[in-house]
């Protein structure tokens, strides 16, 4: 049956990578290549030659007069009109796997990161979708991946993947959009992760927010999901309140600092700058790893800007290769939790990334992955990305110890985004 199903390119990514898509946008209709390829292109006028790209990229400036004025313009949509499927055909399509395939005989994560990126995108545009229209006004962008759960540690590179997904909550500028992923092993589909994005739609140049369709819950399962995108957005506005960017630890963090400071004093010489490591334990300073890349115009999206997908995938890969080696064996991912998208990257932008092992417990590590661009021109440096990902080795390994402030706010923070995912893993 997977054999039947039809090859494209990503929506998003212009690169070469592909995966078979069935949307509700296709009415029911199963589609042929070319025209799922030039209708996902169409919607927003991209082209994958460079030059005609970055023409149609100035030409969409037209379509500003074509956003609604108001959400009550829009007509409301349900969680059908955005449900996709989308179908990775590793065990069908040998040249595929190729691309996915990592040493570990596994695959790279980072490629599916891509894919899940890709894929929250047109579940938006699905959902936002106006056919009386022949291109979308809109400019629909990553905001944040709010979680992915891994359910399964295992991902076969010779078996076919299955993502399905639709928008479970809509606000007046914001969609989330939840998917899942399984794959075809032993004669059935089984889940391997969950994953929740919160894009944002913004005017044709991408320079101010845009209304979205409001979204009616049809049955108990889509109105639950509705309350959850609501209590997601509270959660967020809190821990962005209670951020130690913004507000000192709480007295029970204080006291953790403290107690850390005090297992690293030289009894011998009880000074406060005579400091050493407790048995077992690494500095902070000593458990990072850092990556650049240049931001070729290969790695661009549908607006003319470095693919998310192509950040996360960076980031997960540097952030692998650092738990690796704090670890000393290959770790497992367990969730990626809060992927803050910042500012856009632009082409040809040199994208500094930065990984830190920021907290471990027993067998876990906690990582933040921080990228920012350099304009070589200016010297001036932006933050772009924060990432949280937290893994699982098979031995115990360092806690690591922060020897300044900084590095106990980093500490505090991976903290609590370690306890999230605990909570959430219970």
């Amino acid at each position: 049956m997977l054999a039947s199903r039809l090859v494209l390119r990503s929506a998003v990514s212009l690169s070469s990578r592909t995966f078979c898509i069935s949307s509700s946008c296709n009415q029911g209709k199963a589609p042929d290549v070319n025209e799922v390829r030039n209708r996902l292109r169409e919607i927003v006028g991209a082209s994958t030659n460079w030059s005609d790209h970055q023409q149609a990229m100035e030409e969409r400036t037209s379509l500003s007069s074509l956003l609604a004025k108001s959400q009550d313009d829009l007509p409301v949509k349900t969680a059908k009109d955005s449900y996709t499927e989308a179908y990775l055909p590793l065990g069908s399509d040998p040249t595929i796997r190729e691309k996915y395939l990592n040493y570990h005989n596994s695959v790279r994560f980072g490629r599916i990161l891509e894919d899940l990126d890709s894929l929250a995108v047109l579940i938006c545009y699905s959902h936002t979708w106006n056919k009386e229209l022949q291109r979308s006004p809109l400019s629909i962008v990553t905001a944040l991946v709010d979680k992915i759960d891994m359910r399964k540690n295992i991902i076969y590179p010779d078996c076919d993947i299955k993502f399905t997904g639709n928008v479970t909550w809509v606000g007046k500028t914001s969609i989330e959009a939840k998917m899942h992923m399984s794959q075809f092993h032993e004669g059935a589909y089984s889940p391997v992760l969950d994953a929740t994005f919160v894009m944002v739609a913004r005017d044709p140049e991408n320079k101010r927010a845009a209304f979205v369709n409001p979204l009616k819950a049809e049955g108990p399962k889509e109105e639950e999901d509705f309350r959850n995108g609501e209590l997601n957005k509270d959660r967020r506005k809190e821990l962005s309140k209670a951020s130690l960017l913004k507000v000192a630890p709480t007295a029970d963090e204080r006291t953790l600092i403290h107690s850390l400071f005090l297992n690293t004093l030289d009894t011998q010489t009880v000074s406060f700058r005579s400091r050493k490591l407790p048995p077992n334990s690494l500095w902070m300073e000593d458990a990072k790893m850092k990556g650049l890349e240049i931001c070729h115009p290969q790695e661009r999206n549908i607006f003319n800007r470095i693919f998310g997908g192509f950040l996360m995938r960076k980031a997960y890969e540097l952030g692998w290769a650092n738990a690796c080696a704090f670890g000393g064996c290959r770790p497992t991912l367990v969730a990626v939790d809060d992927i803050l998208f910042q500012k856009p990257v632009e082409i040809g932008s040199l994208l500094m990334l930065s990984s830190q092992v920021c907290y471990t417990q027993d067998r876990y590590i906690q990582l933040r992955v921080h990228t920012e661009v350099l304009d070589p021109l200016t010297g001036q440096h932006n933050t772009t990305n924060v990432f949280h990902f937290t893994f699982r080795v098979d031995k115990e390994v360092p806690a690591v110890v922060p020897r300044s402030y900084g590095e106990s706010m980093l500490y505090l923070d991976g903290k609590r985004h370690f306890d999230e995912t605990m909570r959430g893993q219970a």
